[in-house]
């Protein structure tokens, strides 16, 4: 009897010993997960997505697109965006998601501060800018909207903003710019009669519901640019970002993988270096985000 409480004992000193080691493995994993920012699969990782349409669109286009993300990976990818464009940029500033899809302008200013970097962008693409008008519209040349009043999503909306403001001012078209917070808002206020013309990109255009689209017609596009990058927050360890990016590359490996990337108007995407949007900071954007159109002090 006395044996067999002895055996006991031992049994249970031993499982004791044992939970104690694996509790202190799992401890010291995560503080040290902790301490030095690595994400482990029982984190949620912020993917950030630039508003160029409404969020609900964004969500429903998105959202299945990082669930494949992340049953590959074994992250849980969240999908996060703004109101506004403004707001996207004010919570980029403040490196509040972990991933972000940004426009190259974003990124050229956001790789500084606080250091984004750029690990993958649209595959075999190049961001173009357009000025949409009515189908039914008499304009013909861009001249046609001199001292009209013309809608872009935000100040810094790179292509559909910048670039055509710039490109109005360099012919000495005077317009006056109305902001109206997203690229599907530019698209239905000139298939409502709102605005005579706005700025877009052929994604998104491509992208809006057909009867919208078929009320409207491009008037100019611009030359081509680097696309939007997609980029991670120096805080996320180097292994979760290359998972991803990986996961993300592979997408178009399938035909499951290539349906989500079609909804999302995206060739496919490959892998991606900083230098190049160096062709978006030979621009030296600061001046054209400055710009304000001689018929506006906006």
């Amino acid at each position: 009897m006395h044996d067999e409480h002895q055996k006991l004992i031992s049994v249970q000193w031993v499982i004791c010993r044992l939970f104690c080691f694996f509790w202190l493995i799992t401890f010291t994993g995560n503080a040290l997960a902790d301490a030095t920012g690595t994400a482990t699969s029982e984190d949620t990782i912020s993917f950030g997505v630039v508003p160029q349409q409404s969020a609900s669109k964004l969500a429903r286009l998105w959202t299945p697109v990082f669930e494949k993300l992340s049953s590959g990976t074994g992250y849980r990818i969240e999908f996060k965006t703004a109101p506004d464009i403004p707001e996207f940029e004010r919570r980029l500033a403040n490196g509040e998601y972990d991933l972000a899809y940004m426009n190259p302008y974003h990124y050229t200013v956001f790789h500084e501060h606080p250091g984004y970097q750029a690990f993958a962008k649209e595959k075999d693409k190049l961001l173009k800018g357009i000025l949409v008008v009515r189908t039914d519209s008499t304009y013909k040349e861009l001249e046609d909207l001199a001292n009209k009043t013309l809608a872009f999503p935000s100040p810094a909306a790179f292509a559909a903003s910048i670039i055509t403001r710039a490109n109005l001012q360099n012919r000495s078209i005077p317009f006056e710019a109305r902001y109206v917070s997203s690229h599907d808002s530019v698209y239905r206020s000139i298939a409502k009669g709102l605005y005579p013309a706005g700025g877009g990109v052929i994604r998104t255009f491509n992208n809006m519901e057909d009867n919208i689209r078929k009320q409207l017609r491009i008037l100019w596009t611009s030359p081509g640019y680097t696309p939007h990058a997609f980029a991670a927050h120096p805080r996320l360890d180097s292994s979760v970002v290359e998972s991803i990016q990986t996961g993300m590359i592979k997408l178009n490996d399938t035909a499951e993988g290539r349906v989500l990337l079609q909804g999302l108007n995206l060739n496919g995407i490959t892998h991606a270096r900083d230098e190049e949007w160096d062709d978006i900071r030979a621009m030296n954007l600061q001046s054209l985000v400055d710009l304000k159109p001689a018929a506006s002090q906006q």
